[in-house]
């Protein structure tokens, strides 16, 4: 069992770190930081750079975490608050990914949130460092307090488009 969490935390925690190295860096076919604020501002959101630095920043440090099986609520929660902005922006496009829908974010969503009810496993820095066992309660929280901070964050920096037309997408 340890081996399989150790592959499903490499896999999804270097994923997520990657998407937000991505966002901030021409680094694994990423746009930059310019390419980074431009997609937040043409999602709708308030920020610019800000908001791009703060997104990946958040994806890389997350991602990370749950790769190296540190402090996994943390990262957990982490995990489930950018990929659920993430998931309200895809919303409108449905389900799945070929037409440009929320599936990957809500596969990373719950993935994230089985890691922080199961734990890193035995081959982990929180098993190193005497952070387990973990309990189911911690994927509630963890999932509660990353959907509430995705959900504000959205909130707080999504405005309308202006532009009908983009009110179409």
């Amino acid at each position: 069992m340890d081996t399989g969490i150790l592959i499903l935390r490499l896999l999804v925690g270097l994923l997520v770190a990657g998407h937000g190295v991505q966002k901030v860096s021409p680094h694994l076919g990423g746009k930059g930081l310019d390419g980074g604020t431009e997609e937040f501002r043409a999602d709708g959101f308030r920020g610019g750079a800000l908001t791009a630095l703060a997104a990946g920043g958040g994806q890389i440090g997350s991602g990370l975490l749950l790769a190296a099986g540190l402090l996994t609520p943390l990262a957990a929660t982490g995990t489930i608050g950018v990929m659920t902005v993430a998931l309200t922006v895809k919303w409108h496009h449905g389900l799945w990914v070929q037409n440009d829908g929320y599936e990957y974010p809500l596969v990373l969503v719950g993935t994230a949130a089985a890691l922080a009810a199961t734990g890193p496993g035995a081959w982990s820095l929180d098993a190193v460092l005497g952070l387990t066992p973990y309990r189911l309660w911690w994927a509630a929280l963890a999932l509660a307090a990353g959907l509430g901070s995705g959900l504000l964050t959205r909130l707080a920096l999504h405005r309308p488009p202006a532009d009908p037309a983009i009110a179409e997408r």
